[in-house]
């Protein structure tokens, strides 16, 4: 069951890892990224910053989404954390399993990115994307840090 979908352009490091691991009560956190699942160095320095009593598991975007939807992942409680819109859009509008809200917790800067919040820089087609996301139903909200006010996404 996924407790949490995560969009954080750092994917695991200290804030995730201990934040949103212990507030959210889950077991399991699932990397979804193309790059990362084909670069064992990267797969190395995500793996230092694992909670301890976490299961870490690194699969591409299109892995993560076969395996939500045969039900292999049923029996854990996840957090889902992907580099980018486009990462979580793919992994939305492909799994079964409804995802009802996305937690956009980092974007860096690049250019043409408009600022959202200290955190969230997006460029106006990944702000169309999670517009549509928002008309399929999808709670979008920006939220850095559980202790923090979750933030209604809104087009700019």
């Amino acid at each position: 069951m996924i407790k949490l979908l995560r969009v954080d352009h750092r994917l695991l490091h200290g804030q995730v890892a201990v934040s949103w691991f212990n507030s959210l009560d889950v077991n399991t956190i699932l990397i979804a990224n193309d790059a990362v699942a084909q670069d064992d160095f990267r797969k190395s320095a995500i793996r230092l910053a694992k909670p301890e009593n976490a299961k870490l598991v690194m699969k591409s975007i299109s892995d993560s989404v076969a395996a939500i939807n045969s039900g292999v992942t049923d029996k854990y409680k996840m957090l889902v954390v992907v580099e980018s819109v486009d990462d979580a859009d793919r992994l939305i509008r492909g799994s079964k399993e409804k995802i009802a809200a996305l937690n956009v917790g980092g974007t860096k800067p690049r250019e043409g990115t408009i600022n959202y919040s200290k955190a969230v820089n997006l460029t106006s087609e990944e702000a169309e994307k999670l517009a549509a996301l928002e008309h399929d139903g999808v709670n979008v909200y920006l939220q850095q840090v559980p202790n923090e006010t979750a933030e209604k996404f809104s087009k700019k």
